[in-house]
């Protein structure tokens, strides 16, 4: 059984209106039968924290395209996106390239 981790979750570029306006997130993401991924920790998000609108920030089961995300100020595609497997203390950071005009 996986141990909970720590993250610290932080969201910019206009997606933390998403989150009642709250950049920062520190979670404790609860113990569970295998390690937590990306994939999981997105839909965590989505219960947990999402506020509103989960359509700007979630689409299926992945960010929606716009949605900058680093793993420890790495691009994500670099970690392997969805199926990275989370470790205690993870900075996750979300930031929406998406901007009205």
């Amino acid at each position: 059984m996986a141990a909970p981790i720590d993250l610290h979750l932080e969201f910019g570029g206009g997606a933390e209106l998403l989150f009642g306006g709250v950049k920062d997130h520190h979670v404790k993401l609860p113990s569970q039968s295998e390690p937590w991924n990306v994939k999981q920790l997105l839909a965590w998000i989505k219960t947990n924290l999402l506020r509103e609108r989960p359509e700007l920030f979630i689409q299926g089961d992945t960010v929606r395209p716009g949605i900058l995300v680093l793993i420890n100020d790495a691009d994500w595609e670099l970690m392997g996106e969805l199926d990275y497997m989370l470790e205690d203390q993870d900075n996750v950071v979300f930031i929406s390239t998406l901007h009205g005009g």
